[in-house]
């Protein structure tokens, strides 16, 4: 299987999140109460216990309030000398008695926070850290850290190796579920490791002068198929989320190890190497129980869990590290453009459902086999659009990286009575029909050739009334560019003169939550042979269209990317179509008639619009 990494990150997390509220009994928590606080380190004893148990180090990552407490930081000590365990820095678990008294404040989460007091903190936390310790941490982290507050970490502490800094796909749909009563939005960033970029967290640095100078770990590994479609607060290698989500019967948990074994397949797709956390904070493991599950149904999760991963290991199929440790392997081992590629199956429900995820530098997307190989995902890396967060910004709490396609937010193909939702797919026409391959579920293989990925679906089959046609979609993802190719090839016909008409197109918009945004002044473009064909966006349905076209584009300013689609074969048809306040979309599309065992090639284009 390749090379398997495991980050085991434990924190003692002295005031617990959940501390604020009632968290029993009716009784409103004390976050000064000893007694809360002697549990919270009880169980962070336990969770460094379990892990110790099965042969594996930790990155204790200290919080704030931990650094006041004596037994907290003995046994950050101890456990150093005796098991290798890492001291680190998070920059939760901030809320204690020093940190309300000087910042007056219940916030708690370091991005949401003016950049004046990011800065504050950040010395604060630091400085408390190396008084204690003696030194500074190399490892940090937050659900969230944005680049502003990366580049001041690392221009203030430059031995910082390593950070947790987003949690995937925490967006609007996980926020569904906690009744609006908190906010972190920060959808579209990678799910597995990354170097930001400088400009903003979520896009992955393209080369040394964009590099943050740190490594990035998500919060937690998540389920890149029930986190799309769903709540990602229910789906991660985190075993107290399995039993949020009720995804277990008896005290047993089955789909975790397949969670964790799907993890373990990625390294089919990036030469050889897969990666995996657990990232479990005290607060999931109280006495009063969690959810709907006993206290001790949480540690048994736990301790299976720790478990399962000691079985692999002793088979020699997983490695544990230290944060640093794995910062210094992932630089040694990986490069800039080297792209994240997961070709992912349903283990939740069992379906037949596939999605392929696709990161690098340039963009991040997903192409859906049960939509016969539609993009439903795609955001514009390349653009490293800067989206400063917090109090004194223009987004406070919205910390996602903007979206061109997305599905979820924006009803794909499958939408109302008019209009059109986001999406990339192409339309088959024969004789005054039509089918879109959304409608064509399939499945794909991977493959990698060179610094090209290959995906390439399994023939589909279209029925007109009077013709049937078997079809081929491959994608090919080349390493450093930002282009999808994209073939459709008709490999049978039932009528080997017949011919079709083949309408690749793409429909996109841009934001970050399902509310829509302005989209006047995006400029629409088609450009031929001989005409050139633009308009600016104004709500008014039009449509344009040109022969031996070129290239069709849409500049959007408001997100600094220019989106393209270019033909690879001659005697292409272009348009774009402009929407409506009904329907906000843009729709680029290449058209061309094509017959028995032809292709039509094209190439999806990003590019940062200056």
């Amino acid at each position: 299987m390749g090379k398997f990494i495991l980050n085991i990150i434990h924190r003692p997390e002295m005031v617990p999140e959940y501390a604020e509220k009632v968290t029993g009994q009716g009784k409103k928590e004390d976050i000064a109460r000893k007694s809360l606080l002697t549990e919270s380190l009880d169980i962070f004893r336990l969770q460094q216990k379990i892990a110790h148990d099965n042969g594996f180090k930790t990155t204790i990552q200290m919080t704030y309030a931990s650094l006041f407490n004596e037994e907290a930081v003995a046994l950050a000590k101890e456990h150093n000398e005796k098991y290798g365990d890492e001291i680190g820095l998070t920059l939760l678990g901030l809320p204690c008695k020093e940190f309300r008294e000087k910042y007056k404040t219940k916030d708690f989460c370091i991005w949401m926070f003016s950049m004046e007091d990011k800065k504050s903190i950040v010395t604060d936390v630091f400085e408390k850290f190396h008084q204690v310790f003696g030194f500074y941490p190399t490892s940090t982290g937050s659900y969230y850290l944005d680049a502003e507050l990366t580049n001041y970490i690392k221009q203030q502490y430059p031995m910082v190796k390593c950070a947790v800094a987003t949690c995937w796909e925490e967006g609007p749909k996980a926020y569904r579920t906690c009744n609006n009563s908190w906010y972190t939005l920060f959808d579209g960033g990678p799910w597995n490791p990354w170097i930001p970029s400088k400009q903003n967290t979520h896009s992955p640095a393209a080369n040394e002068a964009e590099d943050s100078g740190i490594v990035a770990i998500p919060h937690l590994s998540r389920d890149l198929l029930a986190c799309f479609d769903g709540n990602g607060s229910n789906f991660g290698t985190h075993p107290q989320n399995v039993l949020r989500g009720m995804i277990y019967k008896d005290g047993e948990y089955p789909y975790l190890y397949n969670l964790i074994d799907q993890y373990r397949a990625l390294a089919k797709y990036n030469n050889g190497y897969a990666y995996n956390m657990m990232f479990v904070g005290p607060g999931w493991m109280n006495k009063m129980g969690r959810w709907e599950a006993p206290y001790e149904l949480l540690v048994k999760s736990y301790e299976d869990g720790m478990a399962y991963y000691a079985g692999l290991r002793d088979k020699g199929e997983i490695e544990d590290m230290t944060m640093t440790e794995f910062a210094g392997w992932y630089r040694a081992n990986k490069t800039y453009t080297e792209p994240e590629c997961a070709l992912w199956k349903d283990i939740l429900y069992g379906s037949e459902k596939q999605l392929f995820w696709y990161a690098d530098p340039y963009l991040r997307t997903c192409v859906d086999m049960n939509q016969g190989g539609a993009l439903i995902d795609l955001r514009p890396y390349v653009s490293k659009l800067e989206w400063p967060v917090g109090i004194g910004t223009k987004h406070v709490q919205d910390a996602s990286y903007p979206f061109l396609i997305q599905s979820m937010y924006r009803a794909g193909y499958f939408t109302h009575y008019a209009g059109e939702g986001t999406i990339k797919s192409c339309k088959v026409s024969y004789r005054g029909e039509e089918v879109d391959l959304c409608l064509c579920r399939t499945k794909a293989r991977f493959s990698q050739e060179g610094r090209d990925r290959v995906l390439t679906l399994d023939p589909v089959e279209i029925e007109f009334s009077d013709l049937t046609i078997k079809l081929v979609s491959t994608f090919i993802f080349t390493e450093g560019t930002g282009k999808i190719k994209i073939s459709r090839k008709i490999i049978e016909m039932s009528n080997p003169d017949a011919v079709v008409h083949m309408n690749e197109y793409t429909t996109a918009c841009y934001g970050t939550t399902e509310y829509p945004e302005d989209m006047c002044g995006i400029v629409l473009k088609c450009t031929g042979a001989n005409d050139v064909k633009e308009i600016v966006y104004e709500y008014r349905c039009r449509e344009e269209n040109v022969s031996n076209v070129k290239k069709v584009e849409a500049m959007v300013p408001q997100i600094g990317t220019r989106l393209s689609m270019t033909p690879v074969v001659d005697g292409v048809e272009g348009y774009f179509r402009e929407g409506y306040a009904f329907s906000p979309m843009f729709t680029l599309g290449l058209t061309k008639n094509i017959s028995n065992n032809e292709e039509m090639i094209t190439c999806l284009n990003l590019e940062k619009a200056d």
